[in-house]
């Protein structure tokens, strides 16, 4: 028996960059922070999310959109001191939005 809920076709998939200046993230945490990325709505699927430059210990474990025009990003840090991700890099965002007049399967 599956437990997947189809929500049907993917209607529109979009690359957007967005020059980001993250927070601190504290040592051996994760912790989300939210970043305007203008156009994304309620119901659009973060399929990726690419940080132009390794940071050791540092890395990106999830992406949402919380809200209109707003995505979270979900950063880990498996360090003993806490990380600051690199200010002003643009961020390559990957976005999916849903055909919401398909039938599902």
């Amino acid at each position: 028996m599956s437990s997947m809920i189809p929500r049907g076709n993917i209607n529109e998939l979009q690359i957007v960059s967005v020059a980001l200046t993250p927070s601190a993230v504290g040592a051996n945490t994760t912790a989300q922070q939210t970043f305007t990325v203008t156009g994304v709505k309620v119901g659009d699927v973060v399929v990726a999310v690419e940080k132009p430059s390794h940071q050791a210990g540092l890395g990106i474990v999830g992406a949402r959109v919380t809200a209109a025009d707003t995505v979270g990003i979900t950063f880990s840090n498996n360090t003993g001191a806490g990380i600051t991700p690199t200010a002003g890099e643009t961020y390559d965002f990957v976005i999916a939005r849903l055909d919401s007049t398909q039938a599902v399967f």
